[in-house]
């Protein structure tokens, strides 16, 4: 079944993050990765959360988006996103 990973997200230093955000597509896809929802600003529906940005990245299975997590290659750019911004991140299973 297909991995969803979904970050909840509000930029610190944007000069910074333009980095992680230019390069962090490159390894998405390596990983058989997509976006399907792309730095957005939600709109509230109901409840308490309120996301500032969202990302929501669909990979074939949640073990591939696990891999993409564990990327020794790609770990500098994740240290620049934990810097960068403060962020909220979730790996869900899809149902089909």
């Amino acid at each position: 079944m297909k991995g969803y990973l979904v970050l909840d997200f509000s930029i610190k230093v944007l000069e910074s993050f333009l980095e992680y955000a230019e390069k962090i597509p490159t390894f998405i896809e390596k990983h058989g990765g997509r976006y399907i929802v792309k730095g957005v600003v939600p709109e509230k529906m109901e409840g308490n959360w309120i996301p500032e940005r969202l990302v929501i990245l669909e990979f074939p299975s949640t073990e591939k988006a696990k891999e993409f997590l564990a990327d020794p290659e790609a770990q500098d750019l994740f240290e620049i996103r934990h810097k960068t911004t403060n962020s909220q991140l979730i790996l869900a299973e899809g149902c089909i």
